[in-house]
């Protein structure tokens, strides 16, 4: 088999697990999509139909919901945003080529960040906001939730569970 039949092979089998996938999150399998329902099913999110957010904690706070397969670093915010930024993460990775790697979709941390701080933060040392800003190491360290346990926003035993099923 030759690698053009071997990748259209494993692209019809890739397109009939999205489909599995779409018909369990009503939407297209896209990691934001997947993301958004993997959060609201163990967070107990709210989703809706906003521009700019992508559902409501039971609190009443707003919430963009992010998954990145590999944490680099960096983070999608916006200038007028939601409350809080929920990311959701593979492995720790420095910024470099993708060339001759995979981005399994794996959740190995996750991150809650206070927006007007992290936008706050970044307009004090003269960083840009919005697609892909550089945030430092420690305010990562700092909105880290799982695996560490964070007293700013505990996790119940079920949701370690829910959250172990997706790591790496």
């Amino acid at each position: 088999m030759n690698a053009v039949d071997r990748v259209a092979e494993l692209l019809r089998e890739r397109n009939r697990i999205d489909a599995e996938l779409s018909s369990c999150i009503g939407r297209p399998a896209l990691t934001g999509h997947l993301g958004e329902w993997i959060a609201a099913k163990v967070f107990g999110i709210a989703l809706e139909t906003s521009r700019g957010i992508n559902g409501r904690f039971r609190d009443g706070r707003t919430v963009d919901v992010k998954w990145y397969p590999k944490r680099e670093g960096l983070l999608d915010l916006k200038q007028e945003g939601p409350d809080l930024y929920l990311v959701l993460a593979g492995p720790k990775v420095p910024p470099a080529s993708s060339r001759g790697t995979t981005r399994p979709l794996v959740i190995d941390a996750v991150y809650l960040f206070d927006a007007a701080a992290i936008v706050a933060a970044l307009r004090a040392r003269g960083r840009r906001i919005g697609t892909a800003s550089s945030v430092r190491a420690e305010l990562w360290e700092a909105a880290e939730i799982y695996p560490r346990h964070n007293p700013s926003f505990p996790l119940t035993s079920e949701q370690r569970e829910q959250l172990a099923l997706f790591g790496s």
